[in-house]
C-alpha cells in the first residue's frame, strides 16, 4: 500500500545509511522499524490457546470390548469384513 510519511531529517538519514549499509530497500528498513516501534508500544497479545476439555466416554449399556468383531458387526453390519 502506497502512503505519505513527514519523516524528520535525522530519520531519514538514519534509515537510508541502513539501508544502504544492509543492502537492503528503504521501504524494507522503514516497515522494520516501525513494526518494532509498534510492538515496543503495544506488544502483540499472546493468543490464548484452544484447550478442549476432556471426558469419560464409555460404551453404550449392552455393549462390550471383549469381541471388536461382534462390535463391529453391530454397528456397522455384518459387511464391514
Amino acid at each position: 500500500m502506497r502512503t505519505t510519511l513527514s519523516l524528520e531529517e535525522d530519520v531519514l538519514h538514519r534509515a537510508r545509511e541502513i539501508s544502504e549499509r544492509t543492502k537492503t530497500s528503504f521501504r524494507h528498513v522503514v516497515n522494520e522499524a516501525l513494526r518494532k516501534g509498534l510492538d515496543s508500544i503495544e506488544p502483540r497479545q499472546k493468543a490464548q490457546p484452544y484447550v478442549t476439555p476432556s471426558r469419560k466416554m464409555g460404551l453404550k449399556p449392552g455393549k462390550s470390548l471383549d469381541s471388536i468383531n461382534d462390535l463391529l458387526a453391530e454397528i456397522e453390519g455384518e459387511e464391514h469384513r
